[in-house]
This record gives C-alpha cells, sequence and structure tokens, in this order.
C-alpha cells in the first residue's frame, strides 16, 4: 500500500470509525467501531435537529454542561486513539526516512483537527457554566416539575438601570413588567414611567415611612419610581432581614406588584452600558427609525431614518435619548428595542458571538431567578417567540405621572389581561406613545419604529 492509500484511509477512519480495519480484514473491530460511531452521529444529529427546545434546556444546567464537556473531550479522545491505530495498520512497512517522518506530521495534523473542535465545544460548555454560576443563583426552596402549574401567568420586572460617575448608585430609568401566559406565550409588556410620583408603598416599614406614597428624601431628590431600587438599598431598615444587593430589587418588585396588582416574582436588570457590549458582541441590532435621534452626551451623533442595524453605542442612546423627545417617546423606543434583541438573538447569532456574549452577559445582567427554573423559562421562550408581544404604556394623557391614577393602572392591567391573547406569530405588537395613543388598546407602534 502507497502512502497516500494509508493516509487517505487514515482520513476515512477519522471521519467513520472502523474503515481501516475492514480494509485490512478486521471485520469484527471494524464492525464495531463503525456501529459505535454511526450510533454516536446520528444521536447528535436527532437530538439537535429534533430536540432543539429540550436541547436549550440542558445547556443551561451545570450538571448536564459538565457532562457534555467530559463527552466532547472522550469523543475527541477516542477519535485521536482510532486514528492512530488506523494508521499503523495500513502504513506501509518499507516507510523510512523523511516519508516516514512526514506522514507521521500528517497524522499528527490530522489528530489536531479532530480535537480542536471538540475543545472549542469543551470551551463553549465551560462558557455556559460559569455564566449560569455566576448570574443565576441557587434556589432556596426546591422547584416544582412543573412550576406553571396553577400559575396562569409568569410576571418577571424588566430593568435598565442607569448609573453614572457623576451619581451615587443605580437609577432604574428603564422598567417593564413582562407578563407571560405560561401556556401559550402569549405576552405583554407593562411600560412604567421612571416619574411615577408619590407611589403607594407595600405594608411594612415602607409604608409606615411613606404613608401618603414614596417622597424620597427632599429637597436632594424628587421622589420618583425610579429612585425606589436605590433608596432600599441605602435604607436597610426598609426591608428589614434582607442583605445588601436584593434590598433593593426586593422593594422594588413589592412595590410594583401593589400598584399593578401583578404578582411580580423575579427581576433581571441590565446595566445600560452593559447592555451596549450585549449589542455589540451579537453584531448589532437592526432597527426601523421613523424619525432622526440624536445621541452622544454632547449631541455629536445622529441616527438618520430607515432600517439600519445599530451598533451597541448606538442602540444604548436609541433606548435613551430625550433630545427632542421626552421619557414617553424613550419608552416606545426601549420596548422595540427589547423585542428586536429579542426576535435577532437567535442560536446561531449565540453560537457566533458566544464567548463575548458570556462575558457582556456576566459583568452586565443581574437576577434573582434561581438557576434550577431555567430550563422551564427556555422551553417557555419558545412560546413567547411564536406569539404576539403586545405593550402597553403608563404614560399621559392617560396617567399623569405627577398625580397618577394607581387604581386606574390597576383596573387597565385587570382588563388587558382578561382579554383573550392572540398567539398568531408576529414581529411586533407594541403599543403607541404618548403622542399618537392613549393607552387603551395595544397598537402597532408605527410612531417610533417598525
Amino acid at each position: 500500500m502507497s502512502v497516500a492509500s494509508g493516509l487517505a484511509l487514515t482520513l476515512g477512519s477519522a471521519t467513520l470509525w472502523g474503515l481501516a480495519h475492514l480494509w485490512v480484514g478486521r471485520r469484527v473491530t471494524g464492525a464495531l467501531l463503525m456501529g459505535i460511531y454511526v450510533a454516536i452521529v446520528t444521536t447528535t444529529v436527532s437530538v439537535f435537529v429534533n430536540g432543539r427546545p429540550e436541547l436549550l434546556s440542558l445547556i443551561v444546567q451545570p450538571d448536564w454542561l459538565w457532562a457534555f464537556t467530559l463527552g466532547a473531550i472522550l469523543f475527541a479522545a477516542a477519535t485521536v486513539a482510532v486514528v492512530i491505530r488506523s494508521y499503523r495498520l495500513v502504513r506501509p512497512e518499507s516507510l523510512s526516512g523523511p516519508a516516514r517522518y512526514l506522514s507521521a506530521f500528517a497524522v499528527g495534523l490530522l489528530c489536531a483537527l479532530v480535537i480542536a473542535p471538540m475543545a472549542y465545544a469543551a470551551r463553549l460548555a465551560y462558557l455556559s457554566q460559569s455564566v449560569v454560576a455566576s448570574v443565576f443563583t441557587a434556589s432556596a426552596v426546591p422547584i416544582p416539575v412543573d412550576p406553571w402549574k396553577g400559575r396562569e401567568r409568569l410576571n418577571i420586572l424588566l430593568v435598565g438601570a442607569d448609573a453614572a460617575a457623576n451619581r451615587i448608585g443605580v437609577r432604574t430609568d428603564s422598567m417593564t413588567v413582562a407578563s407571560i401566559d405560561t401556556r401559550t406565550g402569549a405576552t405583554v409588556l407593562f411600560g412604567l414611567p421612571r416619574n411615577l410620583e408619590n407611589v403607594p408603598m407595600p405594608a411594612g416599614p415602607p409604608r409606615t415611612h411613606f404613608p401618603y406614597g414614596f417622597g424620597g428624601e427632599p429637597p436632594y431628590t424628587p421622589g420618583m419610581l425610579n429612585e425606589v431600587f436605590q433608596y432600599a438599598e441605602e435604607h436597610p431598615d426598609m426591608v428589614p432581614g434582607v442583605p445588601d444587593g436584593r434590598r433593593g430589587p426586593m422593594l422594588l418588585k413589592k412595590t410594583i406588584s401593589d400598584f399593578t396588582g401583578l404578582d411580580v416574582t423575579n427581576y433581571v436588570m441590565v446595566d445600560m452600558f452593559g447592555f451596549a457590549k450585549i449589542i455589540d458582541a451579537m453584531g448589532g441590532v437592526k432597527v426601523t427609525i421613523k424619525a432622526p435621534i440624536v445621541y452622544g452626551r454632547q449631541n455629536e451623533g445622529l441616527i438618520p431614518p430607515g432600517t439600519r442595524k445599530l451598533s451597541g453605542e448606538e442602540a444604548l442612546w436609541f433606548g435613551r435619548a430625550r433630545t427632542y423627545s421626552d421619557d414617553y417617546v424613550r419608552m416606545g423606543r426601549q420596548k422595540c428595542l427589547m423585542n428586536a434583541v429579542t426576535k435577532q438573538a437567535d442560536a446561531v447569532t449565540v453560537l457566533k458571538s458566544f464567548e463575548k456574549l458570556a462575558d457582556a452577559t456576566a459583568h452586565a445582567v443581574s437576577t434573582d431567578i434561581p438557576r434550577e427554573l431555567l430550563p422551564n423559562l427556555i422551553e417557555l421562550s419558545e412560546k413567547v417567540k411564536s406569539s404576539k408581544i403586545k405593550s402597553f404604556q403608563f404614560v399621559p394623557p392617560l396617567i399623569d405621572t405627577g398625580n397618577p391614577d394607581y387604581n386606574l393602572i390597576k383596573h387597565k392591567v385587570a382588563a388587558i389581561l382578561s382579554r383573550p391573547a392572540d398567539t398568531s406569530s408576529a414581529t411586533s405588537g407594541f403599543a403607541g406613545t404618548a403622542q399618537r395613543h392613549t393607552g387603551d388598546d395595544p397598537a402597532t407602534l408605527d410612531a417610533v419604529c417598525g
């Protein structure tokens, strides 16, 4: 047998175990290796093609991630062993000198090519495990097999935190409650203005301290909803027995639960500047802009109208700029951006930029969602993606943020959620801004973006 033929059979054995063994007459060993290889490949392909939701639920579980890492390493090691053994079976016995070294080098290179993708897959699994462990905490109580049983809706508070060098603490300038139907995935986003005043506080120390609604620390702060988080962090007596870093989320969730009538069980907070890094890691986000948007602290940039892909910095200002607009138009853009990111963060995009996304997410996101609930949330998110996402904003003229009618807010929430859900697929279903819509019915947000 020639050197070329031997190397060709060795290469063939890397892509189909047992090929070289069959060639030299070792039929039992060759058939066994080939059967094992076909079974592994068939099972893997079947899982990726037919079990996507189940697979996604597994990759957020640390134990399974470690198992996948070990499996990738063992598969690579087994393939290398098969390649080396196959080469020894089919190499010409008369090889000597340069030909022997060159063929050995070729086999070594082939082994490296086999190891590289498996090593990369193992690294991705390790990074996934690190992100899950750093962002999500373990649950203090057991999670039921079906956590949605007897639970019609899941309400999660989505917070955009705007911290700055010239400001002490965190200001929650973007607050949205995502109310998800656990059966269909149909979702309503309730947008809460940052400048709601006299917010009624939950029973206990907060209401005792602020019997007529949240007042902040006059004359230093105006006493608006976006101050509740930081106030709780700075005043441990507001949420007794709760450690630093958890008081703010807990009081904000309870406060919003009370005046909306929603049982807000969890929160996800994204640092605004960290959000820009997440967008960059995705390769940008595509939105349709209806009117020019000025961005930058010195108004040094302009995002022109049209459908375009925004960088992280542009997306950040798209969601926070108020030049020539106001808080309520900005809220509409934030909902548009949230929807665009949700729709465009597909598996291919995530895989292509996984390392950057993992690093940005670990530094930008905080939450109290327990990691044990992640598999169920992954399955629910698949339903959300195939359903309409609607939005309702509590903005003027429906709600006067300086003197809000909190009973009206609670009534509106109940009325919207009592309507039959429309679960047909759609790219968006956002409510309009204050200038175009009073908030009585969810409608397409044509005034701000597409």
